[in-house]
């Protein structure tokens, strides 16, 4: 289960020196590059999240006793993730200018922009939505077996109940079978 943390701890490493790296890059970058960076980077930070929401349930998973560490960890690698997202809101700043000269200013391109946000955050709600759905029905999986196995516990309850009753009867039995061969021997 480790392994599985250490790999997502990997994947989030890389992905943000590399969302660091572009993040730098963002103020010096031209109008059209910047745009493409800046999507770019978005998405990138959405997926470092759905890492950070992966090891925290790799975390979840973990026994107790080990638990700990790895909760120390998680907790730094929400501060970095905090971090770089304040970072790119420092970033965008820069951007947020230009693009308000662009909308005050007869450019064609802002309601294409407009459009590629929407269409990004449509896209996203989407993907959560596609997440929601998977968990609900995990869920539901995990409700239909958990009931299947409560009512073979209450079958296999039943058996038990049932054959330790013929074990008291068959018990008597022999008790009764022992006295009345005891007897007989005597006579």
């Amino acid at each position: 289960m480790s392994s599985d943390f250490e790999g997502y701890e990997q994947d989030f490493a890389v992905l943000t020196a590399e969302i660091t790296s572009k993040i730098s890059r963002v103020p010096r970058l031209p109008p059209d590059e910047k745009k493409q960076m800046v999507a770019n980077v978005e998405k990138q930070l959405e997926e470092a999240r759905e890492l950070l929401e992966q090891m925290d349930l790799e975390v979840r998973e973990i026994p107790p006793q080990s638990r700990g560490m790895y909760s120390n960890r998680m907790r730094s690698y929400k501060q970095e993730m905090g971090k770089l997202e304040t970072d790119f809101k420092r970033s965008r700043i820069a951007y947020s200018d230009e693009v308000r000269n662009e909308l005050l200013g007869d450019d064609g391109n802002s309601s294409e922009n407009q459009r590629a946000h929407l269409l990004d955050n449509t896209e996203r709600l989407e993907r959560s939505s596609r997440r929601l759905e998977a968990g609900y029905q995990i869920a539901v999986e995990t409700e239909q077996i958990g009931q299947e196995m409560l009512e073979n516990l209450s079958h296999d309850r039943e058996k038990i109940q049932r054959a330790r009753e013929r074990l008291r009867e068959t018990d008597a039995n022999l008790g009764k079978s022992s006295r009345i061969l005891t007897g007989m021997l005597r006579r």
